[in-house]
């Protein structure tokens, strides 16, 4: 799998996690994220690290809630069990550690 289809891929799930809110709430999230944090939506993949800064200066200890909805969004679309290791995950560890799994053909 090109890196680009996994990147859609999480770029799906981010945006079926935060529907979980409503489509309203989904779409004031990411209107927040472009104009706030200047993160846009088709970016979110690539900004990891700042997409999960903002949340956490949204939604403060909510993020994580958040998170783990994504997580399990993403893990559902590889047809794999969404395990918590951590408690709450943390969402770059967990998507490295998918990517490893998926580009590594162990998934």
């Amino acid at each position: 799998m090109p890196p680009k289809d996994f990147q859609k891929i999480f770029l799906e799930a981010v945006e079926e996690g935060l529907l979980t809110l409503g489509e309203t709430p989904k779409q004031a999230i990411l209107f927040h994220l472009e104009n706030t944090f200047k993160i846009r939506r088709e970016e979110i993949p690539q900004n990891l690290t700042e997409f999960q800064k903002a949340l956490e200066k949204i939604f403060g200890h909510g993020a994580s809630y958040l998170e783990k909805l994504i997580l399990k969004k993403l893990y559902d679309k590889f047809q794999l069990e969404f395990e918590e290791t951590e408690n709450p995950p943390n969402l770059i560890n967990s998507v490295e550690s998918l990517k490893k799994r998926i580009f590594s053909g162990d998934a």
